[in-house]
């Protein structure tokens, strides 16, 4: 296992960010992003010396339909037309215990940032078998409200309710690579 501070790269292909909410009132609506590039410094034995900035391409969400995606990049949902990046920058990095951190950091959706909250499980390091450079993963989870971050647009259901849910439940599958 690396010790000490070093910089990892996120890979891009290995890893993974999902995202669900409430659809109708009673489905839920799963989706992610198919891009997703960031550095780690990144220390196993100091978490709180570790720190992570991240960016997403707004165009990159995994939709198959050409008339939701366009309506995703509309002002009221996604926005990606005027806000084509999410970013994450870190703040601090709080040990639970050595595999459990709380990563606290700036998320920033729609142009608009808001601290947020990442329950991140380390899951270890091992040498990648074809590119040889050590690889760590980890797993995190948050849930915000999308109104927070000016991702506003609902529609009234005829049998009452809402027809998207307000809460955002994130899940990120990171495999990250040690730079030499």
């Amino acid at each position: 296992m690396a010790t000490g501070l070093s910089t990892w790269t996120i890979d891009p292909v290995h890893s993974s960010v999902e995202f669900s909410l409430d659809y109708m009132g009673f489905s839920t609506y799963r989706t992610g992003f198919r891009a997703l590039e960031g550095t780690l410094a990144f220390d196993p034995a100091r978490p709180a010396a570790s720190s992570v900035n991240a960016s997403i391409p707004v165009a990159s969400v995994d939709v198959t339909n050409d008339r939701l995606m366009s309506r995703l990049m509309d002002g009221d949902l996604l926005g990606g037309r005027d806000h084509p990046t999410i970013t994450f920058t870190s703040t601090r990095v709080e040990a639970l215990d050595p595999a459990h951190w709380k990563v606290t950091g700036d998320l920033t959706i729609h142009g608009v940032a808001r601290p947020i909250v990442l329950d991140t499980h380390y899951l270890g390091q091992a040498q990648h078998p074809f590119s040889k450079k050590m690889s760590a993963a980890f797993r995190a989870e948050t849930t915000i409200d999308r109104r927070d971050f000016g991702v506003t647009w609902n529609a009234a259901m005829d049998a009452g309710g809402a027809y998207l849910g307000e809460r955002v439940q994130i899940s990120l599958t990171i495999l990250a690579a040690r730079q030499e």
